[in-house]
């Protein structure tokens, strides 16, 4: 099955269909690191068919929280909220640069939605957000600058993004506590609660 079908079918039955590929796989989410480790890198190979190999490791824990290294073809925001997941991450900002195709949105207040544009084949310059929780599902809020071969920069929300050519490295700095996102009436538009 292609990544974008895979990526469309988690947007549409979001964390149920996450929970079902890691059962699938035969690896239970449990509170044991060393488990939920595998379980997340399990996943996150075979969410992507470019990369075959389950030893190719997506992250590490690091003194802050943890590093993670997408590959070529990754969803971003697939593979970060199926981490999310397995790690039992509480809350977290991120920040991160690498490769990517792409989609930027630009929120328009009247319309309450994004007027989203793609870019392919652009390096981030620089990616930084937010992890939070939304109900009972991981809820990233990120913007980003991405620069092109011609050295154009172009920046805003980030919709949606692509691993290109090369790799992603994100770094996940962990919060202890929970924190969700919710839609404001006023704007229309996820905020996140203190």
């Amino acid at each position: 099955m292609k990544q974008t079908r895979i990526g469309s079918k988690l947007a549409k039955h979001g964390m149920a269909l996450a929970a079902a590929s890691i059962l699938a796989l035969g690896i239970a989410a449990s509170p044991a690191r060393a488990q939920s480790s595998d379980c997340a890198n399990a996943q996150a190979a075979s969410q992507n068919p470019g990369y075959p190999s389950a030893s190719v490791k997506r992250y590490i824990k690091t003194p802050t929280g943890y590093l993670l290294v997408l590959r070529m073809g990754d969803n971003v925001f697939e593979q970060i909220e199926a981490f999310a997941i397995c790690e039992r991450v509480p809350s977290a900002s991120l920040s991160a640069i690498g490769f990517a195709n792409v989609t930027f949105g630009f929120w328009d207040a009247d319309k309450k939605a994004f007027n989203p544009k793609t870019f392919r084949n652009v390096e981030m310059a620089s990616i930084v957000g937010s992890l939070a929780w939304k109900e009972g599902k991981p809820s990233i809020h990120a913007h980003g600058v991405a620069g092109d071969k011609l050295f154009d920069t172009y920046g805003g929300h980030i919709l949606a993004m692509e691993v290109g050519t090369g790799s992603l490295e994100v770094t996940v700095t962990v919060y202890p506590q929970q924190l969700e996102r919710a839609i404001d009436p006023k704007i229309g538009a996820n905020v996140l609660g203190l």
